[in-house]
C-alpha cells in the first residue's frame, strides 16, 4: 500500500489499552489502601483487576469499595484513574512501522476518541507528539464529533493538506473506526491484537476495513 498520510486509532492499536487500565488501577490501589491499612495495596489492585476481569470495567470502583466496607465518593476514584500518569509503552511493531514511514517522509496523524485528559496523558506517556505531525482527540471536540463523525477524518485531512484518497485510517474497533473512513474514499486497514476489547467483534463488510493485518510490521513493504 502506497499511500502519502496513515492516519492511527490509538488504544489497542499503537499501544495495550489493558496496560492503561491496570496503570490507572495501582493508582487506585493505593488510594483505597490509605482506607484500609491492614490489607497490602497489592491486594487491593487484585481485587480490582478481578472485579474487572469478571463484571468489565463499568462498576469496578463500586464494588471494590462494597466489598472493602469503604464508603467514599466514587467519583474521586475516577478522577484519580483518569489523571494518572500512565506507565505504558508502544507496541514494538508499532514502532517499527511508524519510524519506517518517517524514514520515507509520510505524514502521521492520531484520531482516537476518548476524555481528554485521559486520552493526552497517553499521549505524552508515550511520546506521540514529537512523531506524528498531528494529533486530534476527539473528547477537545465534543461527543457529537466522536468516530464515526465526519468531523476528525476531515479536520485532519485538511491539516495534513491531503486529499482522502492519498490517507489510510488504521484502527482495531469496527464499530467505529472505518465505516466513515471508507465513506470519505480513505483506505483501511484492521489491526488484530492478541489482547484487547474489540479483537473478537465481526461485522458486516460495511462496517470492516479493507483489510485485516496481525502485525502492523505488514505494513513495511
Amino acid at each position: 500500500m502506497i499511500y502519502s498520510g496513515y492516519i492511527f486509532d490509538l488504544d489497542d492499536t499503537l499501544y495495550c489499552e489493558h496496560d492503561y487500565v491496570k496503570s490507572g488501577f495501582w493508582v487506585v490501589a493505593n488510594e483505597l489502601a490509605n482506607y484500609r491499612l491492614d490489607i497490602d495495596v497489592s491486594e487491593i489492585y487484585e481485587m480490582l483487576i478481578d472485579e474487572w476481569k469478571r463484571n468489565g470495567r463499568g462498576r469496578v470502583f463500586d464494588e471494590v469499595c462494597r466489598r472493602l466496607d469503604i464508603d467514599m465518593d466514587i467519583s474521586h476514584l475516577v478522577r484519580l484513574y483518569r489523571g494518572h500518569v500512565p506507565n505504558i509503552s508502544l507496541y514494538d511493531d508499532a514502532k517499527k512501522l511508524i519510524f519506517y514511514l518517517k524514514e520515507k517522509g509520510k505524514k502521521l496523524g492520531i484520531i482516537t476518541d476518548g476524555n481528554s485528559t485521559m486520552q493526552w496523558a497517553k499521549v505524552k506517556a508515550l511520546h506521540l507528539e514529537k512523531l506524528f505531525d498531528y494529533i486530534i482527540v476527539t473528547g477537545d471536540l465534543g461527543e457529537e464529533h466522536w468516530k464515526p463523525s465526519e468531523t476528525p477524518y476531515r479536520k485532519m485531512v485538511k491539516h495534513l493538506h491531503l486529499d482522502f484518497a492519498d490517507c489510510v485510517y488504521i484502527g482495531d474497533n469496527p464499530n467505529k473506526d472505518f465505516i466513515t473512513a471508507k465513506k470519505l474514499g480513505m483506505g483501511t486497514v484492521r489491526i488484530v491484537r492478541d489482547v484487547g476489547d474489540h479483537m473478537q467483534t465481526r461485522l458486516s463488510r460495511e462496517y470492516e476495513a479493507d483489510y485485516l493485518i496481525y502485525s502492523l510490521t505488514e505494513l513495511i513493504k
